[in-house]
């Protein structure tokens, strides 16, 4: 009876181990809208925009997936919390000439921008 009740708790604790473990793991990847300023509506199928933030941010270690929504003006991200924070992906997204949330567009990189871009 001993063996059974010691292997019984053994099991529920390595159960609520991995459960633990599997919270874990959840906060890790991380979902984060953030607003720009694009002027275009085609700037998912223009490479001088959407192709080049996308690819370009992909590149950034932690970015798992990069949706730009031009209508909303919003670019949501979804990123490992233990590879890249928000500040960095906030910053990565200023460098290719965009404003992200409060982080202003970086100018020259602004001015690099097809004039179908610029806000």
């Amino acid at each position: 009876m001993k063996i059974f009740f010691k292997t019984g708790l053994l099991f529920l604790f390595f159960i609520l181990a991995s459960n633990a473990a599997s919270a874990q793991q959840q906060k890790i990847v991380q979902k984060a809208t953030i607003k720009t300023a694009i002027s275009c509506d085609h700037c998912k199928a223009c490479p001088s925009c959407g192709g080049l933030l996308e690819k370009t941010l992909l590149k950034n270690k932690g970015i798992q997936m990069i949706t730009l929504d031009e209508k909303n003006m919003t670019i949501e991200v979804i990123y490992n919390s233990k590879k890249t924070d928000l500040a960095t992906i906030k910053n990565a997204i200023s460098k290719l000439g965009y404003d992200a949330d409060d982080v202003k567009a970086d100018a020259a990189s602004y001015e690099k921008l097809d004039g179908c871009c610029k806000a």
